[in-house]
């Protein structure tokens, strides 16, 4: 470790991660010098001045060339499920915090060899979620036996190295019926005495029989990029992909923010918030600071859970009644506050320009206290 007498002088004035990233470095006592000096003077000229609305500014900067945005989805040729959401939707569905978004997906880096090229064919394969209905060709039912009769594809499920006792063993767990093999394929009885309803039933539970691969994965696509081969996904499930031998884990990607935050936490996720806006804004061409995004980004996850920016999320959690009740629902939020007495001290900006005071920013931040005689 450095000399830490230098250290002690700036850790008034740096922050403690600023010191310890420094610290790791061990640079020379004249370089060290150099750096500290250069930080502070860096340090003192990003930080706002008193009084600067930094909400407002972030508001305007993201809001304003936001408005120009596409509302395009762009999909990748020839290949139907790999679409992907872009432009204002995306957008609208990052700072909304949506549990369900449009188009899940991954970018899966590997390990060496297999980035090179090797085996990467097999490894996409075996990640792509198989359901029996891709490996039939068609579903027969006879009512006469109560049995359903599966006609399967042999060729399609040597290509994706599947075999009979697989197939067999995935669908007697999954819908705890006799199966039985055929000329043609499986034939599987009804369990129990039931009508008709109950054997068509049991055929469309047969078609979503998840055979092999990771759950959620509909579609995968091999991309080269720059010197190493990549996997594409369209559906998303980092936490079984991260468990694969060959993935490497440490840069694998998913654009689902709250699997990342169930997967990774939440300091991970507000990464990715950040990242993901970015990278939106970035395709359109636009140019905004990446610190307004970082601002959103901190709201959305200072609690340790995402919140979107919404009545139900970011903003239901605003101390002052009149801010909550300028977004949305505005009666609903001032019987409520009515009903229990509740105070507003119109600390922030939205509550002064309702009741038409000078607002808390800038100038009319400081507030001028005299003595009286």
């Amino acid at each position: 470790m450095s000399d830490l007498k230098e250290f002690k002088e700036y850790a008034k004035i740096l922050p403690p991660n600023i010191i310890e990233e420094l610290q790791q470095a061990n640079l020379g006592k004249t370089k060290l010098k150099a750096a500290l000096e250069k930080l502070k003077e860096e340090y003192l000229a990003s930080r706002i001045a008193p009084g600067e609305c930094v909400g407002l500014v972030a508001a305007e900067s993201i809001g304003e060339p936001g408005t120009q945005m596409t509302l395009n989805t762009f999909h990748f040729a020839g290949v139907a499920e790999m679409s992907v959401a872009i432009g204002l939707p995306r957008i609208i569905e990052i700072l909304d915090g949506r549990k369900e978004i449009q188009t899940p997906m991954m970018e899966i880096y590997l390990k060496s060899p297999y980035n090179k090229g090797k085996d990467i064919k097999k490894i996409a394969l075996s990640i792509r979620e198989t359901k029996l209905g891709q490996l039939a060709e068609e579903f027969l039912v006879n009512v006469g036996s109560m049995t359903v009769e599966v006609v399967l594809d042999m060729e399609k499920m040597r290509d994706l190295g599947i075999n009979l006792s697989t197939v067999i063993k995935a669908v007697k767990k999954q819908t705890k019926s006799s199966v039985k093999e055929s000329e043609r394929g499986l034939e599987i009885k009804l369990k129990k005495e039931g009508g008709l309803l109950e054997l068509y039933k049991l055929k469309d539970k047969l078609k979503g029989t998840f055979i092999r691969g990771v759950k959620g994965i509909k579609q995968v696509l091999v991309v080269k990029r720059g010197d190493e081969y990549i996997i594409i996904t369209a559906g998303s499930n980092l936490k079984e992909i991260l468990r694969m031998p060959e993935v490497d884990e440490k840069r694998t990607l998913t654009n689902d923010i709250h699997e990342i935050a169930a997967v990774l936490g939440i300091e991970a996720a507000r990464e990715a918030i950040i990242n993901e806006v970015m990278k939106v804004m970035e395709s359109q061409g636009l140019n905004v600071d990446v610190r307004h995004i970082m601002l959103v980004a901190d709201m959305m996850c200072a609690t340790g859970k995402i919140k979107g920016i919404t009545r139900y999320g970011v903003v239901s959690e605003k101390a002052s009644v009149l801010a909550r009740a300028s977004f949305e629902t505005p009666i609903k939020h001032l019987i409520n506050a009515a009903l229990i007495g509740e105070e507003d001290k119109l600390s922030s900006v939205v509550e002064n320009v309702m009741v038409n005071q000078p607002v808390p920013v800038g100038t009319g931040l400081p507030g001028l206290v005299t003595k009286l005689k």
